[in-house]
């Protein structure tokens, strides 16, 4: 049996560079996220333009997923297992959280509305804690 040596400095700068086209999606994304939302009330007054607006933040948006799924590609077993990890708990807490704080909405249990930016800051503070855990139980 051959074993196959994995060039560790390669595989670093691989790594590095995906990590990068993922944090430029990411940007890229907030930025049309930021545009499509601010725009119509600060910038134009035009249907159509709002409507563009909103598409490129979805097309942007696949590419960070697509980005997302290319850097998963390049992780070691580890690592990979810490992303998903992550990823199912803050899938997770999401749904359940989410649907609880919708019914609470829905049913007059609280005075607020159920706001979409709360529960995308509780799935993100999810993701992020539960990567910190997974780094620090697997190391």
């Amino acid at each position: 049996m051959i074993e196959r040596r994995v060039d560790a400095g390669a595989w670093r700068d691989r790594t590095r560079r995906d990590l990068l086209r993922l944090a430029s999606w990411t940007g890229a994304w907030a930025v049309t996220m930021a545009l499509a939302t601010f725009g119509p009330a600060r910038m134009w007054d035009a249907p159509g333009l709002t409507l563009l607006a909103i598409l490129l933040n979805l097309a942007i948006g696949v590419g960070m997923i697509r980005a997302n799924i290319r850097h998963l590609g390049t992780l070691d077993e580890m690592m990979r297992r810490i992303q998903l990890e992550a990823m199912a708990l803050a899938l997770g807490v999401g749904v359940v959280v989410g649907m609880s704080y919708s019914l609470l909405d829905t049913t007059d249990l609280i005075a607020a509305h159920a706001e979409i930016a709360s529960l995308v800051m509780l799935i993100g503070v999810t993701y992020l804690v539960g990567s910190v855990v997974g780094y620090w139980r697997y190391r």
